[in-house]
């Protein structure tokens, strides 16, 4: 069948053009604000005409097996892009309309991977170079985590993000030190470096890359201070506007998990949701009430694998009592990439193979979801042509496979997906020719 074009160039447009609203309570909010131009009618692409039967793509990706999450459908196609946007798929594109032409027969295509945790803030705490990290994480949109605070997002805003091919967002971290200091300090063991004023002034002057509020909330990052860090992240989004969110970061967390769960709003992101650090969202083999509810009002449960933060024994009765994850993410930083859990987007979806949840809906998961959730990617909304021409292509390689989480639990797997090429904007990484300037 036909993939229809609609779905799959929703997804590769940035999946992360739609929508930003904070769950449905949110639906009315969100039309008071300024449309995205993605969310303003379908403009036409850029530069050229789709219907000019004569018109030449730069690119060509063909061939390839493409996946659309949305339609759940695949067939082979190809994907042609002209001034870094897709501007056609064809069952069949003819190669003398094409400058360069990668054939990837036999290769998953699927939208560029959107990864809503990570620490890709090089020259900061935990942060590594997100351009270096693609070849093993496809990933062409990422969010970082906190890595920065209000005092600190200067280096993000100005010394990193326009450095980076790849799209790179933020949330603010409530402490305005950020991770600067790394794992081992507790960022918020000083409760005064939660400044609620400075930090919403910094989430809302730079609203067109952040998202909201990041907060850590393990015992011995805060030590004495309990959940107040979380409370104060939470006046700190709702003082900048209503659009941004908190994610929240869970493991050992102080107290009760449930009042920590009680707390958080629609739209709100709990991270590491399937840890094994300790007070877990699964407790004697059940998953707590109010997780269940903090899902069904709408709080996003993401995956963020990282290095200590996900348990296989918390996530397979977690999925199969309805508490799975939302959004696949992987935690990726300069000290998770060296476990043996390998938080690369790809393998922590591989996982999620091996533990039943069908191809579509991983795929889902890391790219049309937290694409959702960013909501800020301009560019047309389906139907279509004039999408940012961003594109993962793998190898879905049948056979056993063996996966371990942070806490040393193992299981066999009989698929893994391995990146062989990830396209953003148009220009596949590494993959010469390259283009005279190059731009991007």
């Amino acid at each position: 069948m036909d993939p229809p074009r609609r779905g799959f160039i929703k997804l590769s447009a940035g999946a992360a053009a739609a929508g930003g609203a904070l769950g449905s309570a949110g639906e009315a909010d969100a039309l008071a604000r300024p449309l995205m131009v993605a969310q303003a009618g379908q403009p036409a692409p850029l530069g050229f005409n789709p219907a000019d039967p004569a018109l030449k793509y730069e690119l060509v990706v063909a061939n390839g097996d493409v996946l659309d999450p949305v339609q759940k459908t695949r067939s082979k196609r190809d994907i042609g892009i002209r001034f870094g946007q897709i501007a056609a798929v064809a069952p069949s594109i003819p190669a003398d309309r094409a400058v360069q032409r990668i054939d990837v027969a036999g290769k998953l295509v699927t939208p560029g991977l959107i990864d809503l945790h990570t620490h890709l803030c090089p020259h900061l705490g935990l942060g590594l170079p997100a351009d270096e990290l693609v070849p093993i994480t496809a990933t062409t949109t990422a969010v970082s985590a906190g890595d920065a605070g209000a005092h600190t997002f200067g280096n993000f805003r100005h010394g990193v993000v326009p450095q980076s091919r790849t799209r790179l967002f933020g949330f603010i971290h409530i402490a305005s030190i950020g991770l600067a200091g790394g794992l081992a300090p507790g960022e918020m063991l000083n409760i005064d470096y939660a400044n609620v004023d400075v930090c919403a002034k910094a989430v809302a002057e730079n609203a067109d890359i952040v998202l909201g509020v990041k907060v850590r909330i393990t015992d011995s990052v805060v030590g004495q201070n309990g959940l107040e860090p979380l409370r104060r992240a939470i006046r700190a989004a709702e003082m900048a506007g209503k659009q941004f969110r908190v994610m929240c970061h869970i493991g050992a967390a102080p107290g009760n998990l449930s009042d920590l769960l009680d707390l958080l709003r629609p739209g709100d992101v709990l991270t590491h949701a399937f840890s094994g650090a300790g007070n877990n969202t699964v407790q004697n083999g059940r998953v707590l009430p109010a997780a269940l509810a903090a899902k069904q009002r709408g709080v996003i449960i993401d995956v963020g694998h990282g290095g200590g933060s996900f348990d296989f024994t918390v996530c397979e009765p977690a999925m199969q009592q309805g508490f799975g994850p939302d959004t696949i993410s992987s935690d990726i930083h300069a000290v998770s990439i060296n476990t043996p859990g390998y938080p690369t987007l790809p393998w922590v979806m591989s996982k999620f193979l091996s533990l039943g949840m069908p191809l579509e809906e991983v795929v889902a998961r890391a790219t049309s979801e937290p694409g959702r959730i960013i909501g800020k990617v301009p560019g047309p909304a389906p139907p279509a042509i004039g999408a940012p021409a961003d594109l993962a292509v793998f190898d879905l390689i049948d056979g056993p496979v063996e996966f371990v989480d942070t806490r040393n639990n193992k299981r066999s797997g009989a698929r893994k997906l391995v990146p062989v090429l990830t396209v953003r904007g148009g220009r596949p990484y590494g993959r010469p020719p390259l283009p005279i300037p190059f731009l991007y």
